[in-house]
């Protein structure tokens, strides 16, 4: 991800700034789309894998990329599991 870009995106929802997702995240999530486990903010399941993502500051939430383009859109966020963001902090 371009950081010029990185440095001026932030959570449409809380204006949160954003940092690029882990490598080990965005297999974990992988995984679950793959078993048909991982759903969005809006309720959808996530179908497409996931090339990259942005998470926000609070861990909560995880704003998918697309094609190389983020998709900043609060339906289509991925709600980070309360353990995950408690692991991240440390």
């Amino acid at each position: 991800m371009n950081p010029a870009l990185l440095e001026i995106l932030c959570c449409p929802e809380t204006h949160q700034p954003l940092r690029e997702a882990e490598a080990l995240l965005l297999e974990e999530l992988n995984a679950a789309i793959r078993a048909g486990d991982l759903k969005n903010r809006a309720g959808k399941k996530v179908e497409e894998p996931l090339e990259g993502g942005l998470v926000r500051q609070d861990m909560a939430f995880l704003y998918p990329v697309r094609r190389g383009i983020p998709v900043m859109l609060i339906d289509e966020a991925i709600p980070l599991a309360p353990a995950r963001r408690t692991q991240e902090r440390l």
